[in-house]
């Protein structure tokens, strides 16, 4: 999970008119998350339709006035927005990237993600959306193990400029445009590269 810069609306009408899907806005909040689910971090669109998520559930008993709100949308994958369903705790709200900075909250450690100090809004944010479901912690373990890979063959490499170059490249994959960049920057973190 990282900290997402909500851009503006480019299609206020569409909202009004009571699409809250419409195209231009689902490209504007994919492009802001580069194309990540807002609370797992991984890639969706070359693996299925992501969804226009509500931050706080739309349905009658909750906040239905939100339903068109553009602070209250966000882009997830299906298993995430599944998970979360019509979930929502005013006392201990989830930690919403688009507002809030999940790195006050969690950290990422080998493949889980853990709150920070007991953080019970993370800690309700990681137990509903299942945020370490078995499948989760197999695409983090990927792609540690692509990274590690790679780490290793700098350090085997007697070229310097080969090693500098490709040190860089392994620098760019925390980039926040990069799939579970959370967990790349702890793994580089930990390991001093």
């Amino acid at each position: 999970m990282i900290k997402i810069t909500r851009p503006e609306c480019p299609n206020p009408t569409a909202l009004v008119g009571g699409n809250y899907k419409h195209p231009d806005n689902k490209l504007a909040l994919k492009n802001s998350s580069f194309d990540k689910c807002m609370y797992c971090e991984c890639k969706i669109s070359h693996i299925d339709f992501a969804h226009v998520e509500h931050i706080k559930p739309k349905s009658p008993d909750k906040y239905p006035e939100l339903e068109f709100e553009w602070t209250n949308l966000g882009y997830a994958c299906p298993k995430c927005n599944n998970e979360k369903h019509n979930k929502y705790h005013e006392d201990t709200p989830y930690i919403n990237p688009y507002v809030d900075d999940p790195n006050n909250y969690v950290h990422a450690f080998g493949t889980f993600i853990f709150s920070k100090n007991g953080n019970e809004r993370a800690e309700i944010t990681i137990t509903d959306l299942k945020l370490n479901r078995k499948e989760l912690l197999e695409r983090r373990m990927l792609r540690i193990n692509d990274i590690k890979r790679s780490i290793d063959a700098c350090n085997r490499t007697s070229s310097e400029t080969l090693r500098t170059s490709a040190l860089e490249e392994i620098q760019r994959e925390a980039e926040d445009n990069r799939e579970l960049s959370l967990f790349v920057k702890s793994y580089l973190s930990s390991n001093d590269s």
